[in-house]
């Protein structure tokens, strides 16, 4: 069974109630977690105030940035491990896993370097006066991760943190937060004093709602669905502090009549069942020039025919989906297409041998979908692409902010002003050129406009977001 992780060691919950975890390859219990409440949620904040206030707050910035290195190295060290628990966490292919641990490996390296440099500037004002901007941290931040990218996850939100100097208390998803734990036990192993990573286990409506509305943070980080993000938001609200919100998209690759196929269909294929398509970012949308409507999509459909699903060891394009619940909820999507008779153009294979009670849901191409359809106007979460004809630029622009959310957008023309016209029009918080994703992206910045939240997280500018400026100002005559 696993516990909680508060001031440096693995404690009970105060109830004792525990809940099973579903590895999502056989549907079979393989863990049990404790349900965290609200006054497992008071200890952990207690325990990051005293670090913040004691251990911890007093380490310089270089200090704190090598600690966060040190992690990196012990990450690798611990990388087969880690990269185990993480798809016996969430299912995904290993090969994804692998991917996942290099990259949070990278975060800690980055936000390591990072802890030292952020600097503050001086204003030219009045004579007799000297006047100075500095950041500090918030003291307490609170983080709700979701379930798709655990250690990612762990590594964007709390290292961003860690760097300015705040005390953090994380409430992973109750799907998949062994990752997590385990990560903070190796910050104990390199240095991290006692109280600087806290963890609760639990459920999100007791001790995700606890922390968010709990008076001792200072600043609330959550990724998760719109409807739970408005639930965070509201609970901080309520304590006069800010959020970032990332809250999903539903994004679009917009592929001109001048596009290269050869590069672009691997890309869309991929971009679409990268984690089994649970992934905030996926190209979710093909827009595709009418006059190459055809024969693009006829390629993308050959490709996506032969893509397999299966258990991580067989690593395949795409695992299962998270548990039973998405598992039928992206299931009702296709079904649904299928009676509105939306033709399918390619289905995926799910591979012989896979277990019954894994959470396995078919890869699907559709097309052309209707627009207005709930295939393009709501985020699926799973390996579905849905593809649309345009007729030229200003259809293709209109079609792309044709949805409430604005997270990432994919681009594919060789012509430069095209490029730069669509990049500049369409509603995105992140928008490549030929090409999509990034391998992690660590050094970008990233976050929504809309429906897909505010904020920004990753690179230098997550950073600003865990701090607070203050402007002092020093009249000296």
């Amino acid at each position: 069974m696993t516990q909680h992780f508060i001031n440096g060691r693995h404690v009970a919950g105060r109830t004792g109630e525990t809940m099973a975890v579903l590895a999502p390859a056989t549907g079979e219990e393989f863990t049990r977690i404790a349900c965290g409440t609200a006054d497992d949620i008071d200890d952990a904040v207690k325990a990051a105030q005293a670090a913040y206030e004691g251990a911890w707050g007093k380490l310089t910035a270089a200090e704190r940035g090598r600690l966060i290195a040190k992690l990196a190295l012990k990450v690798q060290d611990h990388f087969d491990e880690l990269a185990r628990i993480e798809a016996q966490d969430t299912g995904k292919p290993m090969a994804q896993a692998r991917a996942d641990i290099e990259a949070t490996a990278r975060y800690f390296e980055f936000y390591g370097g990072a802890a030292d440099k952020v600097h503050g500037h001086v204003i030219p004002f009045m004579n007799g006066y000297s006047v100075s901007v500095v950041h500090e941290p918030h003291g307490v931040t609170g983080h709700i991760l979701p379930w798709n990218y655990p250690a990612q996850m762990f590594g964007r939100s709390l290292t961003a943190s860690l760097a300015m100097g705040n005390a953090v208390v994380l409430k992973p998803a109750e799907e998949a937060c062994q990752t997590a734990l385990r990560l903070a036990v190796l910050a104990s192993e390199v240095g991290f004093p006692d109280g600087a990573i806290n963890i609760v286990t639990g459920r999100g409506h007791e001790a995700g709602a606890a922390l968010s509305a709990h008076p001792g943070i200072g600043f609330m980080s959550f990724t998760g669905s719109p409807e739970v993000g408005k639930m965070v938001q509201k609970a901080c609200a309520e304590n006069l502090i800010g959020c970032t919100l990332e809250l999903g998209g539903k994004s679009p690759q917009i592929v001109f009549d001048d596009a290269d196929f050869d590069a672009a269909v691997p890309i869309v294929c991929k971009a679409i069942v990268q984690n089994t398509g649970q992934t905030c970012s996926a190209g979710s949308r093909v827009l595709v020039q009418k006059n190459i409507y055809d024969a693009f999509v006829g390629a993308v459909a050959r490709q996506f025919s032969k893509l397999r699903a299966g258990t991580p060891e067989m690593d395949l394009d795409c695992g299962p989906v998270i548990n039973a619940r998405q598992q039928g909820r992206v299931q009702s999507f296709i079904d649904q297409a299928r009676e509105q008779g939306i033709p399918v153009l390619a289905e995926g294979q799910i591979a012989q041998g896979v277990p019954n009670g894994g959470f396995y849901v078919t890869p699907t191409l559709f097309g052309p979908v209707p627009r207005g359809n709930r295939l393009e106007q709501e985020e699926v979460f799973g390996p579905v692409l849905s593809a649309f004809p345009f007729e030229d630029e200003s259809d293709a622009i209109r079609l792309a902010n044709a949805t409430a959310y604005g997270l990432v957008a994919g681009i594919w023309t060789g012509n430069g002003g095209r490029q730069q016209r669509v990049a500049k029009s369409v509603r995105a918080g992140q928008v490549f050129i030929n090409g999509y994703g990034a391998g992690g992206g660590i050094e970008l910045p990233f976050g929504g406009t809309g429906k897909s939240g505010h904020g920004r997280e990753k690179g230098f500018m997550a950073l600003e977001e865990f701090a607070v400026t203050k402007t002092i100002v020093h009249k000296h005559g």
